[in-house]
């Protein structure tokens, strides 16, 4: 008890916010392992934080379509979350992938509310690409990424107005609902998950800004089967959000959308117009994950 007792009082001290992230330092592969052009982008966040981004440029002589900032989730850095993007360049959607402070080869801590600064050196360093101006943008956010860019975008309106829409996908809705599922998880941690969660701060949670993303079409991509952020996650946001809104229930593990070609394909035909797309339907024609095998026939009895 006295060990529980110690984690309690640790996690109240720390806010448990640097409990949210679980950055891998370096560069294991590039995306040239995939076959992708890149260059290397250096960000300065304000408080003069050094972070570090890849930015991948739309295939040449395919159409260029638009800009992707891409927000990934909490553990490792972006080579761990390249193939969530790797299919947009030859779509004609140039994207620019940000490692977070703490994470890949950017400098620093990870930690709300300074990592919100992150995402605003990104939008800055898009704002000073020629390529970008007059294009089509858009915010894919993924697991924690999706939630702080939508805490973020909440908090800045002409962010929000320079974006075509938003793509969300596996997002908790709310950090300490998220954290008490965890708990729930394990026998050793289940008599504990309501006063242990309670220690989780929840201000940031996406769920309570959503509704402020009034002037932003948003397409919510979440998995049936996701252990890790149940699918009540993706219903509150989509509950909580102003239309247009689309709420597109998928299958597979946690944030392994876009391995699914089905998928892809849905989240393109969404860009093409945010505005009246109301997403797949039929998710029985969907096979789940991963493959299960068929059950052997039994005599009726």
């Amino acid at each position: 008890m006295k060990t529980l007792a110690a984690l309690c009082l640790l996690l109240a001290l720390s806010g448990c916010s640097s409990l949210l992230f679980y950055p891998e330092p370096g560069q294991p592969i590039t995306p040239t392992a995939g076959g992708l052009a890149y260059k290397d982008v250096n960000l300065t966040a304000g408080d003069g934080t050094q972070l570090h981004g890849w930015w991948l440029p739309a295939k040449p002589g395919v159409p260029l379509k638009g800009t992707v900032l891409h927000l990934h989730g909490n553990g490792g850095n972006l080579a761990y979350h390249l193939g969530a993007v790797a299919w947009l360049p030859e779509q004609g959607y140039q994207v620019l992938m940000l490692d977070y402070r703490g994470y890949g080869l950017s400098q620093g801590k990870p930690g709300l509310p300074t990592v919100y600064q992150d995402i605003d050196a990104a939008f800055d360093w898009l704002e000073q690409q020629p390529s970008v101006q007059g294009q089509p943008m858009i915010v894919l956010g993924q697991s924690l990424g999706g939630a702080m860019g939508v805490h973020y975008l909440s908090q800045h309106p002409q962010q929000r107005a320079r974006l075509k829409a938003v793509v969300l996908d596996g997002v908790p809705a709310s950090y300490r609902e998220v954290g008490q599922f965890a708990l729930s998880t394990s026998w050793l941690t289940w008599p504990l998950q309501v006063p242990l969660s309670w220690l989780v701060p929840d201000a940031d949670s996406a769920v309570y800004a959503m509704p402020d993303m009034k002037d932003v079409p948003v397409l919510i991509f979440h998995s049936m089967d996701d252990p890790i952020v149940p699918l009540s996650n993706g219903i509150r946001l989509y509950q909580a959000a102003p239309p247009p809104k689309v709420l597109q229930l998928t299958r597979g593990g946690h944030v392994q959308t876009f391995g699914d070609p089905t998928w892809r394909q849905v989240m393109l035909r969404y860009l093409e117009d945010p505005q009246h797309f109301n997403g797949v339907r039929r998710l029985g024609e969907i096979p789940n994950y991963p493959p299960t095998k068929a059950p052997e026939t039994e005599t009726p009895q």
